[in-house]
């Protein structure tokens, strides 16, 4: 491999997240790598489906490109075929092999070696599992803002919280990469003043589980959304935000603050607190 070029550590470095299949998890791998080092940009580039010798060398081509305007690339890579790899270690940056040493090590443990078919991890493989991801994310669509209450009975969990506290793409992630049936309702001046839970979840109060976030961000937010409205005001978000907190305590639902936290936090925090498994 060539020696990659030393960067300037206040300097942008390109990351590269290669894959034979969708490149999920490289990016997922990747990172949660380059998370440790919050005091350096990344410019990120994700290249799925790299199958073949030519498409490697025009990736290769890429990555050096970045070398020459000196990006000191890094490559995450989980390609498993062998020539391919060879190709992409020609690269003018630091790989990182995110299946070295693991595959052989199961390998051994195994007694057989790995397959280098292309694309097995997000292949259908387990149709009943995926079928049931499907199914979830339908469930999260039909339940999302509190469209509907139906078979509300079947929630895994439901998401409660003031507008723009993220229950959505929450909703989403815990459907889509859990397979768990989740809806939410959006908290509003209709919902208070009251003790309880609104009507329309009070019954699965005990499946609650409720997003606050700062007054700050959450008019932030809101102000992309409606520019210099009430609903974005300062005073609006705090308002709601401490009336959301107060209902959530009064009920015994528990809650986290979203606004220093990703998607995928919120919902490991979420899977746990409520002891769900996917």
């Amino acid at each position: 491999m060539t020696t990659p070029v030393v960067a300037d550590i206040a300097a942008p470095r390109a990351a590269y997240f290669v894959s034979d299949s969708t490149g999920v998890t490289a990016e997922t791998l990747g990172n949660a790598l380059l998370a440790n080092f919050p005091g350096i940009r990344f410019l990120k580039h994700t290249i799925p489906f790299v199958v073949t010798d030519a498409e490697a060398r025009t990736v290769v081509a890429s990555i050096d490109a970045d070398a020459e305007q000196g990006r000191a690339p890094l490559v995450f890579t989980t390609v498993k075929h062998a020539a391919l790899r060879s190709i992409l270690a020609t690269s003018k940056a630091t790989l990182i092999d995110l299946l070295a040493g693991h595959l052989t090590e199961l390998e051994q443990a195994l007694g057989t070696t790995a397959s280098e078919q292309l694309g097995q991890f997000h292949g259908l493989g387990d149709t009943d599992r995926y079928f049931a991801r499907m199914r979830a994310v339908e469930y999260a669509i039909e339940h999302d803002d509190g469209q509907s209450s139906r078979a509300l009975d079947q929630a895994d969990v439901v998401i409660i919280a003031p507008s723009r506290c993220g229950k959505t793409p929450t909703t989403m992630y815990l459907a889509l990469q859990h397979g768990l049936r989740v809806a939410n309702y959006p908290l509003t001046d209709d919902d208070y003043p009251t003790e309880g839970l609104p009507r329309s979840v009070e019954k699965y109060g005990d499946r609650c589980f409720g997003l606050t976030t700062t007054p700050l961000r959450l008019s932030q937010v809101r102000h992309e959304r409606r520019p210099s409205s009430q609903y974005s005001s300062l005073e609006q978000c705090t308002i709601e935000l401490r009336r959301a907190e107060d209902l959530y305590r009064r009920n015994r639902v528990p809650f986290l603050n979203s606004s220093t936290k990703s998607v995928e936090e919120m919902s490991a925090v979420i899977m746990q607190t409520m002891k769900l498994r996917a």
